[in-house]
């Protein structure tokens, strides 16, 4: 693999690395939720939700939108479910 930017997969790595983010991203495979739905789904507190998802938004995994008043949490592309079903498959063997 040539002209790799190591230090952007390393980070991205680090990031999925976390297990509360890792969580949220999982949740978010095949369907958007808001704060308090991924609040209920990790069983942590919100102010934690929001602190990772700033962090999954920040380095664009996750994206957002709105439904009414909420503020909708989507996973920014495929790549990352890809991802996933790599590392998913390669830990299964």
């Amino acid at each position: 693999m040539k002209n790799l930017d190591n230090e952007k997969i390393a980070k991205l790595f680090k990031i999925l690395g976390d297990k509360n983010r890792l969580q949220l991203v999982l949740g978010l495979v095949g369907k958007d939720m808001c704060v308090h739905e991924l609040t209920y789904l990790l069983g942590v507190s919100q102010s934690l939700v929001s602190h990772q998802l700033k962090v999954l938004r920040d380095a664009d995994i996750v994206r957002t939108s709105r439904r009414g008043n909420e503020v909708v949490y989507s996973l920014a592309d495929d790549h990352i479910v890809k991802l996933l079903e790599i590392a998913k498959e390669h830990v299964e063997e």
